[in-house]
């Protein structure tokens, strides 16, 4: 759970925060826990929505984007997953840099497993909003990569 957090505010001591705020969280609403799936996914919404409470505190803003410009991100090169292998700790390292915003989704969405309409309903924001921030989160990722050399 604490990797959960850490990944979405980017802060181990905040992730600290943002988990002990979860389990108190857990404790105090245990009675409305109805076992419709399990407690660990349970305890791991609460954990999602307090980091994302925590980054909406610090102002967390993402660009609404208007569906004529997906078009133009679609027509980009793709993301070339086969070419290119990282070492965990180094791209983990790499996420760090990224904003929150791209951070969030990317995290949630190749990390936590989520789907764009569900990380859209968690932040709020529409399902294409999601799709660009993660389109956009890659992208940026792979730059910080070649920047560091990891990677051409």
């Amino acid at each position: 759970m604490l990797n959960i957090a850490f990944r979405i505010v980017g802060n181990i001591g905040e992730a600290e925060d943002v988990l002990q705020e979860a389990f108190t969280d857990a404790f105090n609403r245990l009675k409305d826990f109805r076992q419709e799936t399990t407690f660990g996914l349970w305890l791991k919404q609460i954990v999602v929505h307090r980091s994302i409470n925590l980054l909406r505190k610090r102002k967390l803003e993402l660009v609404e984007v208007d569906d004529g410009h997906l078009d133009n991100i679609a027509d980009e090169e793709p993301w070339n997953d086969d070419d290119v292998q990282y070492k965990v700790a180094q791209v983990k390292d790499a996420m760090k840099e990224l904003p929150d915003g791209y951070r969030v989704v990317l995290s949630l969405y190749l990390l936590e497993g989520y789907d764009h309409e569900e990380i859209g309903q968690v932040l709020g924001i529409a399902e294409n909003t999601s799709r660009t921030q993660f389109l956009r989160a890659k992208r940026k990722l792979n730059e910080i990569l070649i920047r560091k050399g990891i990677t051409k």
